[in-house]
Parts: C-alpha cells; structure tokens; sequence
C-alpha cells in the first residue's frame, strides 16, 4: 500500500507528503513560506536563485514550484520556459509569485505557461488554497494519464489479437478453396 492511500488507525486517509520548490530571491520570503508551507505538511526545497531552481528541478521530482517572477541572473519567467520547454517537466505545476504587480505580468505568465499568479500581498489562505487547487488539478491530469496509457496498451493488445484473427480466417479460407478444388 502507497503512502498515498495509506491509512491512520481511525481509519482516515492520509495523503502523501506534497514536496513545494520555492524560488525567491529574498531569503526572507523563503523563509517565511518555508515554515507556513510547513505549518500546512509540505516539505519545502529553497532556492534564491534561477539557476539553482533549474539544477534542482532537474535533479528531483517535484509536486509544484512557487516562482518568483523578478529575479537577478536568471528571471522567473526564463525559469518557467525552461521548464515548459523540458518533456520531463513539462507538466510540473507552476504557481508565479510576484511583489511587483506591473501591468500585464500576469497575462504574460499565464500565456508562458503558469499555472496560476499571483501577486502580493496575499492571504497566507489564498495562497494556500491556490497551492491545494492546483495540486489537486495536477493529480487528475496524472490519473488521466495513467487511464490513457491504459487504454492504449489495451486497445494494443485489441489490435494484436485482431492481426491474429484475420490471419487465422485467412489461413481457414485458403484451406477452405483448397478442399472446394479437390
């Protein structure tokens, strides 16, 4: 039994430990939503930098980035891009945190592929239940994935068994003309 579906002697289910990336420069933002993240049972991964969200994205799986969208070095929205642009991340859910509410930031963000924005200041609540919706929006992409190679490893097998049926038919009517000339 995974984690996931695993459950607590009162018989409630307990979900799987959710890991959060958060990219900020301000280590005192990071900081903070480390430890308010944590509050809620996410286990937290930091990074200050662009770059060093990209190496860690690349070195391990994550359920959700928390982007910051202004950034020295490497800007938020070229992190994004690059994982949009990346089949193994493609899909990884990316929620752009911002300070500066700049006209049209938005827009741009969610046309680069953000999951969802949002700009401070916020509600700790709304942020949080922007993380939650849109981990649970993650997870039935995931289930239908799932289904989907399902359903096509089965209609692979149809498909194999029906090759296998028109051979056997064909075989029966040449044996079939065979006998009729005889």
């Amino acid at each position: 039994m995974d984690e996931a579906s695993a459950q607590d002697g009162i018989g409630n289910r307990r979900r799987a430990t959710r890991t959060i990336l958060a990219v900020d420069d301000s280590r005192t933002n990071l900081h903070v939503l480390a430890h308010r993240l944590g509050q809620l049972g996410y286990l937290v991964v930091l990074a200050d930098r662009g770059s060093q969200a990209l190496e860690l994205i690349s070195a391990r799986g994550f359920d959700l980035v928390l982007l910051d969208r202004v950034m020295p070095e490497v800007p938020g929205l070229h992190v994004l891009h690059e994982i949009r642009g990346t089949r193994d991340t493609a899909d990884l859910p990316v929620i752009m945190v911002t300070s500066h509410d700049e006209p049209g930031a938005a827009v741009e963000a969610l046309q680069a592929g953000a999951d969802d924005y949002l700009a401070a200041p916020y509600p700790f609540e709304e942020l949080a239940a922007r993380i939650e919706r849109t981990l649970s929006r993650s997870d039935r992409m995931e289930e239908l994935k799932r289904s989907n190679l399902a359903l096509d490893a089965r209609i692979a097998a149809r498909a194999i068994e029906l090759g296998e049926v028109r051979g056997e038919l064909a075989m029966a009517r040449v044996e079939l003309e065979r006998r009729q000339r005889a």
